[in-house]
């Protein structure tokens, strides 16, 4: 048989199954269906409470139709209460009354029901805002861009007085921050945020008024500044004509004081409404507590019913298991084939190719087994002809670079004999042209030997010469090489080791990975601020070098990636300052056919450190 027989036949018996098991369902569901609504019902009702709750807030956000709204809450809240109390439609379902032996209950939550509406009706009608309040903050939003403006002025007015006036100069950039705090607590205040709010203002306002008082030669008596670590300072009195803007400031920040005062002293929402919000939300967890206490009695009597009904659940329930294992073990004996077909993929997915499945039948498995087959062949030989051609394609790359390099040697030579006058004197212009001539045969003979490398890395044909090399000799060559570029950008470039140390390694590629190292070091580091270390740690039997820099870092987003062969974190500084994208790649691979491995930490803001090992030869004085 077919397996879409198969599905067909087992789908029919779930079908029956499932028609048979809803009939009598339905049958034992219908006279409970009533309470189990009624119990819902109560759930809404928690509901209503919490929306009633949230339309308050609203209102007192200012929403004033949040309080039509919460009028229509109202309205489904008592409707709700007494629906449950004597039964009858709600929402287009039938529910049924309290039982008897709850209604003492019910009455208890309708007394608090009564209160909760009441506390509610008040919000309703209540005016939201103290007036006072409220336009002490419009005032002060209002003239806050203005007092800005003019703390401003003050510190261009003091910014051409000499160093005697530096703390004139502090002062005048912390009245610029405080004045920005109080318009964003101000603002914070008026769009209703909660919080320590006021006090943050109340900080604010003695903070700028002692600080104006210094500034204006006016002691700081009666001022509450326990706790605010505010000292009077003997200032220099400011010249007449740097203080216009500060006698201007002062009548501003008097008038906008009495204001902030105001803010601090007296809450935003009107005492009524506020103690009547706040009974509010405190109602709201009693009565939640309550609906949740008799919802749990009520559910207790439901199921006692339930429980009569118990014997003809579990027999449903035998039955339905019966005709799910029958089902599950005829699927699985269908569908077992296509566990092989499975592992077969996973084995493709892996990389593995040219794997057959052995299957005999011909339904639509034994169809999808044979499509398999000549999948898996298929691959395997595209896989083989693609990896002829990359290796033709390496080679090809490898002979066309070096054929590159031939034809620059000569050309520095001649840049060089002309630069040297021995065919002939060249002007200024000549020689700035010449010099540009060996400087870009220069960068391409560079580029061309990074793409050789890496090549030669790809195919395994870089050859290392490993041998006793001493490790100060080498870092004080590579620094010296390194150093025109680190003087002229004023980059410290240093390394600690004081004694020679012998190692195993080949001296020309090491000194080519120290100096790909550097590089992105003097790329990545500021200049003046720079420093790029290169320190040695002694180990048992090897050296560990560290090519560590204060720059910029790697971003996390390219961690994964450096390694990879053209790949540049900042392109745009790459390109400014030169790079292929080359030189980790080919550092990588270096330093691996040294038999170690280099490692990378980066923070960004911090700096980087790359590291790698070498091992220690027998002449090692470390």
């Amino acid at each position: 048989m077919k397996i879409i027989h198969k599905t067909y036949l087992l789908l029919a018996v779930i079908i029956v199954a499932a028609s048979v098991n809803l009939f009598l369902l339905l049958a034992t569901g219908q006279e409970t269906e009533a309470d189990s609504n009624a119990i819902i019902g109560a759930t809404d009702l928690k509901a209503t409470i919490e929306r009633i709750l949230g339309v308050s807030n609203a209102v007192a956000a200012g929403d004033e139709g949040a309080r039509e709204r919460l009028e229509m809450r109202l309205n489904v809240f008592d409707n709700i209460l007494h629906t449950l109390k004597n039964g009858g439609e709600l929402n287009n379902n039938k529910i049924a009354a309290v039982p008897d032996e709850l209604k003492s209950d019910f009455e208890k939550i309708i007394i608090l029901g009564d209160s909760y509406k009441r506390k509610a009706e008040t919000i309703q009608t209540t005016q939201v805002f103290n007036q006072e309040v409220k336009d002490a903050l419009k005032y002060v939003l209002e003239k806050n861009g203005e007092l800005v403006l003019k703390v401003n002025e003050v510190e261009s007015e003091l910014f051409p007085l000499d160093r005697n006036y530096n703390r004139h100069k502090e002062i005048s950039m912390e009245l610029l921050e405080l004045a920005k705090s109080i318009g964003e607590n101000t603002l914070r205040i008026s769009i209703g945020e909660e919080g320590d709010i006021q006090a943050a203002i109340k900080k604010d306002r003695i903070l700028f008024e002692a600080n104006l008082r210094k500034l204006l030669q006016i002691p700081l008596t009666g001022l509450e500044i326990d706790g605010l670590q505010i000292e009077s300072e003997d200032l220099e009195p400011i010249p007449r004509e740097n203080s216009s803007a500060l006698r201007d400031l002062d009548p501003l920040w008097e008038a906008i004081q009495l204001k902030l005062i105001i803010i601090e002293s007296e809450p935003l929402l009107s005492r009524e409404f506020g103690t009547a919000l706040n009974e509010l939300r405190n109602e709201r967890d009693i009565m939640l507590s309550s609906i949740d206490k008799f919802v749990d009695v009520w559910q207790g009597l439901v199921d006692k019913k339930e429980n009569e009904k118990a014997l003809i659940v579990q027999g449903l329930l035998i039955i339905d298991i019966g005709v799910f294992i029958i089902v599950l073990i005829s699927i699985r004996r269908s569908l077992y084939p296509l566990t092989s077909l499975t592992l077969a993929l996973s084995h493709v997915k892996e990389g593995v190719y040219g794997e057959k499945i052995t299957y005999s039948s011909k339904d639509e498995i034994g169809q999808l087994a044979e499509t398999f087959n000549t999948m898996s062949i298929t691959i395997k030989q595209k896989e083989e002809e693609a990896k002829k051609i990359e290796i033709a394609k390496d080679e090809f790359l490898a002979m066309i670079t070096h054929e590159l390099k031939t034809p620059l040697v000569p050309i520095q030579g001649y840049a060089d004999i002309l630069l040297g006058g021995h065919l002939g004197e060249l002007n200024k212009s000549q020689k700035e042209r010449v010099e540009i001539i060996k400087s870009s045969s220069a960068s391409l003979l560079q580029l061309i030997s990074d793409l050789l490398d890496a090549q030669k890395l790809e195919l395994g044909q870089l050859k290392i010469k490993a041998q006793a090399n001493n490790l100060k000799t080498s870092l004080d060559k590579t620094i010296a090489s390194m150093a025109p570029q680190a003087l002229l950008d004023q980059i410290e470039l240093i390394h600690n080791l004081k004694e020679d140390a012998y190692a195993l390694y080949d001296d020309e590629r090491i000194h080519q990975v120290l100096t790909n190292l550097i590089k992105n070091s003097l790329r990545a580091v500021q200049p003046k601020t720079g420093k790029v270390e290169i320190l040695v740690e002694d180990y048992k039997n090897e050296y560990k070098i560290s090519i560590r820099d204060n720059g910029k870092g790697i971003p996390k987003n390219a961690m994964d990636k450096i390694f990879k062969k053209f790949y540049q974190v900042d392109t745009s500084t790459t390109r400014e300052k030169g790079g292929s994208g080359l030189g980790l790649a080919i550092s990588k691979g270096i330093v691996e056919a040294h038999g170690s491995h280099i490692q990378f930490e980066s923070e960004l803001g911090r700096g980087t450190t790359f590291s790698f090992t070498l091992p220690k030869s027998q002449k090692s004085v470390i």
